[in-house]
């Protein structure tokens, strides 16, 4: 058992979720190596995983119990990397009349939400939050009450107000705007939300896990560590996954003179990669502030902002293939910083 409260976080990215995924094949297999242990899962040396969006369905798939062995997880870091692999293609589909009626997306949302609700359906059937396996943080955002929710299993755990179906779990925090419509998700409780994707406020949830893990889990960090001042921060391991960092830059000449229609995307870009780079900064600064940086890892590799990869919704079967591949080389390059965190895993 770690002496470490081990934390994983995974960023939203639509279909490079992929890049995330294949990092956390390799880890598992360097895991299971070490441990002479082939079932060993993910879910295994982690004790917290916190992801948005894409990094919100892959959470629920790592801490997805086996119905027929409720104490194991029921699939592979190989398995979760098929679900978009295998099924990207239907979650990101769209029929001639869906086009024509969305002008493209303009108008309404780009794609039906039908197809991503019978996969997730499928996928997890009737599992509550609370069943999940580990303790978790998954953001969505409330647009009624324009406030920001986060679905924690741990407190669905406690209190059945908290507690939902994880398909719709998986459906509120990937509810991108433009490419999805809202949300509309009812607790066990039957109180009703219309989320929208967490990515508009926490598309890198780390610093929220490792908040939520320093006052839900600090009589554990407390416990590893019973002489600290700040257990927290001296007892915690952060493992964050990045879906790619994508910069496009954008003139001065060409900038200066535009309006809301043309801020509109490099808006969204801006945004979403700024705060993400602040969550970094700020999460590097817990650490560092300690002498602890090496108990912090980010992996987010850059990508170009003209290649195809760059495109969260594009499932085209080579592209799908270039992102597996990329990703892969991606924790080829890791190799070594991951053996070095096994380290504290274990």
């Amino acid at each position: 058992m770690s002496k470490f409260t081990r934390i994983l976080s995974i960023d939203g990215g639509g279909i490079r979720g992929i890049i995330p995924g294949q990092i956390l094949v390799l880890l598992e297999e360097k895991l299971q190596k070490r441990t002479g242990n082939p079932e060993a899962r993910i879910a295994d040396f982690f004790d917290f995983i916190a992801g948005t969006s894409t990094g919100g369905i892959l959470t629920c798939i790592y801490l997805c119990p086996d119905p027929q062995n409720p104490g194991r997880p029921r699939f592979t870091a190989q398995e979760a990397v098929e679900f978009y692999l295998q099924r990207g293609k239907r979650i990101f589909s769209r029929t001639l009349w869906q086009k024509i009626r969305s002008l493209g997306g303009i108008i309404d949302e780009k794609y039906s939400a039908e197809p991503l609700e019978k996969l997730l359906a499928n996928y997890f059937l009737d599992l509550k939050l609370s069943q999940l396996l580990k303790p978790c943080l998954i953001p969505a955002y409330d647009i009624q009450k324009r406030r920001a929710y986060f679905f924690t299993q741990h407190d669905a755990v406690a209190d059945d107000k908290s507690d939902f179906l994880v398909r719709d779990v998986a459906r509120a925090t990937s509810a991108a705007p433009t490419f999805f419509e809202v949300a509309k998700v009812t607790s066990l409780t039957n109180n009703f939300y219309p989320f929208i994707d967490g990515g508009v406020f926490a598309n890198n949830p780390a610093l929220c896990a490792y908040a939520e893990v320093r006052t839900k889990l600090k009589d554990k960090l407390s416990e590893a560590d019973p002489s600290s001042g700040n257990p927290a921060a001296k007892t915690a391991v952060l493992l964050s996954l990045g879906t790619g960092n994508i910069k496009e830059r954008y003139e001065y000449e060409k900038a200066k003179d535009w309006g809301k229609i043309q801020w509109v995307r490099p808006v969204i870009n801006i945004t979403m990669t700024g705060v993400a780079e602040t969550v970094d900064f700020q999460t590097k600064q817990v650490f560092y502030t300690l002498n602890k940086q090496e108990q912090y890892l980010r992996i987010n590799p850059v990508i170009r902002n003209n290649s195809p990869m760059a495109v969260m919704d594009n499932t085209s079967d080579e592209n799908l293939n270039t992102l597996s591949k990329f990703g892969a080389e991606i924790a080829q390059n890791y190799s070594k910083k991951l053996d070095e965190f096994i380290e504290f895993l274990l």
